[in-house]
């Protein structure tokens, strides 16, 4: 009992922390809806990395990745660590630095407003804005059954799932609604730091007691000898390919990250966060997912349903520790939280409700202050939804994390060609939006394939394609679409391709 209220505590304590610095900035953030949503895009250099990082750090992370290197093997880190880190710090460069630019002289918030504007389509605001807000909905869930399982795990179920689900859901509610994107981005650069210390000195911790590194990967040898040669684990070539690029795609279009390619300060801050991002993904990945596979070698036993970072720290370290890093983790889920619904708010006033509703883009007094309201209901619905079908969600937090991932991917290449290709066309762009997630979604919703069949189609859909997944099959899917229906279709008469000329704004 002593235990659970000590872990409890510090968990708490961690919290009511972050909820500080979200109020501090509260007081410094203008009541305008750029400065709210991106900080008047004035992030520097550490703070844009580490928010961008802090954010990418989610249950998927600390709890999906090492418990897939512990029943399958660390090559996980070739997934993650390596090919994530690189694709996605070029990704970073070709589309954000693009974004930025568009963004700077256009004062653009979100994606579908980019599109929205260059296509002369609300429409297509609309349908971008709606698939990305449907993606987002499990990568919350997401956090919150992570959340769930790490204080079940953390207290050796004295604290049930639902609190722990609970608990940061109201926590995020809380926060989104207190602090925008400045509070966000310090908290998450504090949570960066913090999160990224913890995991070195588990590590030294738990290899300290079981006689080094050396040690620990001998008796992974011993106990799985599959998993310390490459390709002697679970994967697949086509497997690591496929999850890597879905991921890295992926993560470029979710609406937290996505947004802070317009945030950046100068474009001297954008080159250095990108060129720094693959040795901080390296820092992180590396060790994380090591736990994992060396848990697989010193019998730890997880419990059904738990994760195996708490149970290996709960093994070979302190209770005040482990608690520590469970606060840490549950921080990272918080930070991915706290920038998803407060994307999510932006992605549903701006793209949803004024579209819809024949609201104006140009903003007044009494508008800020009805899509603040809408912003505000929309969060606390998106979330308590969210809570629910973390309840009862039967899939893994790898399964969840890849189902968003892909969901996301399939926008990437549509996005690149309306910024690089003066030829792709609104028909084209619907085409490849559309076609992709329709594709992906009749693989990943079992649900689609009922409905046709209660029409008389017979939509029977192989799960991979000569080993590669739907998902990176639904990206090419949505390459080609985009291609040949814009070289088969002339632009329509509101569409605007002065919108993404971007000279004299480069300067920093």
């Amino acid at each position: 009992m002593a235990d659970t209220a000590l872990q409890m505590g510090i968990v708490g304590a961690y919290m009511v922390i972050a909820l500080a610095v979200g109020a501090v900035a509260y007081r410094l953030t203008d009541r305008t809806a750029e400065d709210y949503y991106l900080a008047s895009r004035t992030l520097g250099t550490v703070v844009l990395l580490f928010t961008t990082f802090a954010t990418l750090l989610s249950a998927f992370t600390f709890f999906g990745g090492p418990n897939l290197a512990f029943s399958a093997g660390p090559e996980w880190i070739l997934v993650m660590g390596l090919m994530d880190g690189i694709i996605f710090a070029v990704l970073w460069y070709v589309l954000g630095y693009k974004q930025w630019l568009v963004g700077k002289r256009h004062g653009y918030v979100t994606l579908g407003e980019m599109l929205g504007d260059r296509f002369g389509s609300t429409a297509l605001r609309v349908v971008v804005a709606g698939v990305s807000l449907v993606w987002l909905f499990p990568y919350v869930m997401l956090q919150q059954k992570g959340a769930g399982q790490a204080i079940v795990g953390l207290t050796n179920g004295a604290v049930p799932f639902w609190v722990g689900a609970g608990g940061i859901t109201l926590f995020m509610i809380l926060y989104v609604a207190l602090s925008g994107m400045r509070g966000v981005a310090w908290t998450d650069t504090l949570q960066g730091l913090f999160m990224l210390s913890l995991i070195w000195v588990a590590v030294a911790w738990v290899l300290s007691a079981v006689g080094g590194a050396g040690e620990a990967t001998a008796l992974l040898a011993a106990e799985e000898p599959a998993f310390v040669g490459l390709g002697g684990g679970l994967y697949t070539p086509q497997y690591i390919i496929s999850t890597a690029v879905s991921i890295a795609f992926g993560v470029t279009m979710f609406p937290q990250i996505n947004q802070r390619f317009f945030a950046a300060g100068s474009k001297k801050v954008l080159k250095r966060t990108f060129a720094l991002w693959p040795v901080l993904v390296l820092l992180l990945f590396v060790p994380a997912f090591m736990l994992g596979a060396w848990a697989a070698g010193l019998g730890i036993t997880v419990p059904e349903g738990g994760n195996v970072i708490p149970a290996l720290l709960g093994e070979y370290t302190p209770t005040w520790f482990t608690a520590l890093v469970i606060a840490g983790a549950m921080a990272a889920m918080m930070s991915s939280s706290d920038s998803m619904l407060l994307s999510g708010s932006s992605y549903l006033t701006r793209d949803l409700y004024r579209p819809l509703t024949g609201r104006s883009d140009a903003s007044d007094e009494s508008t800020d202050r009805r899509e603040a309201l809408v912003a505000r209901v929309g969060v606390i619905v998106f979330a308590t939804l969210s809570f629910i079908a973390s309840l009862y969600s039967p899939g893994t937090l790898v399964q969840i994390g890849e189902t968003a991932f892909s969901g996301f991917a399939q926008l990437t290449l549509p996005v690149a060609l309306a910024l690089y290709w003066q030829g792709t066309t609104r028909s084209g762009m619907y085409a490849g939006v559309i076609g992709s997630q329709v594709f992906y979604g009749l693989h990943v919703f079992p649900v689609l394939s009922t409905l046709g069949g209660l029409v008389g189609l017979n939509i029977g859909l192989p799960a991979a394609y000569l080993g590669w997944t739907p998902g990176i099959v639904g990206i090419l899917v949505g390459l080609m679409l985009t291609v040949a229906v814009s070289l088969v279709t002339a632009p329509a008469a509101t569409e605007n391709h002065t919108v993404y000329a971007v000279s004299g704004v480069e300067s920093d």
